[in-house]
């Protein structure tokens, strides 16, 4: 096997190094160029942005999916169903063109004159829009990743915070959220990589992400494939580096899980 991985690792480099479609030199002169470099700090930007806002918002739909209250329950998983039954493309491209249907929007007190309207076209640019549709399509990934954390926690943990007393909400607080972390941080971490790969889909919107930017430069210079290229380099660069914190944050809280296991192990060895 050592020698199959060798001859086949040899005969990529070999194809790499001699093939001179691939314009190394012109990979190396786009690399760091400006436009591509800004593209870059967009697609980084738009994926912390959307994370941030889709895991509070997934929250907020876990604890509802969790709910004894049947109506909030019900909208919980019909939000969920909806964004993940639905293709995220075709959810960014209904957002860009929401002001179809909703030329207006008014915002004000119902049933009264009380408000004002704003002009959808104005309010929700292609930015905008790319930022609704991902955050909102991630929210409900991120609520099921949630709720699967909530179901880790062991009932008797629940049965005892019942026998304290405590109610529904510091329950939630001080009980289930935090025991259900170590589940949840390296799906997070997971998601987050996914995320960062998935805002190349705002480059149909006309958003400069990193995907726009060296489409524009390979549809003026028409080496797309150096181009495209640079980007899969600067996808898998940063994919890397995020790789390491999530291996490690990984590591930390499968070391907590372990020694909580090996404790409860202890604890109920009869003596």
């Amino acid at each position: 096997m050592w020698a199959v991985c060798l001859l086949i690792t040899a005969g990529i480099a070999y194809t790499l190094i001699t093939n001179p479609r691939y314009q190394w030199h012109t990979i190396g002169h786009y690399l760091t160029a400006g436009s591509v470099l800004s593209g870059l700090w967009l697609t980084i930007w738009l994926t912390v942005l959307v994370m941030v806002i889709s895991t509070v918002l997934g929250l907020l739909i876990a604890v509802m999916r969790a709910s004894k209250i049947l109506p909030v329950r019900i909208l919980a998983m019909c939000y969920i169903n909806l964004f993940r039954g639905t293709p995220v493309l075709v959810q960014l491209i209904l957002w860009f063109n929401i002001a179809a249907l909703y030329p207006n929007i008014r915002i004000g007190i119902p049933l009264t004159p009380i408000g004002g309207q704003l002009n959808t076209n104005a309010l929700i640019s292609a930015t905008t829009a790319a930022i609704i549709g991902l955050s909102l399509n991630e929210a409900a990934y991120m609520a099921e990743i949630i709720r699967g954390g909530f179901n880790s926690v062991p009932k008797g943990q629940l049965e005892a915070a019942d026998t304290l007393g405590m109610s529904e909400g510091m329950k939630m607080r001080k009980i289930i959220i935090p025991q259900a972390m170590p589940s949840v941080i390296p799906a997070t971490g997971n998601q987050l990589i996914s995320m960062l790969k998935e805002t190349s889909l705002v480059s149909v919107l006309g958003v400069a992400d990193l995907l726009q930017s060296v489409q524009l430069i390979y549809a003026r210079t028409y080496e797309t494939i150096p181009m495209l290229l640079v980007a899969c380099i600067w996808y898998l660069v940063v994919s890397l580096l995020l790789n390491y914190p999530q291996s490690k944050i990984e590591a930390h809280y499968g070391k907590s899980t372990r020694a909580i296991s090996r404790k409860k192990v202890l604890t109920e060895v009869p003596a």
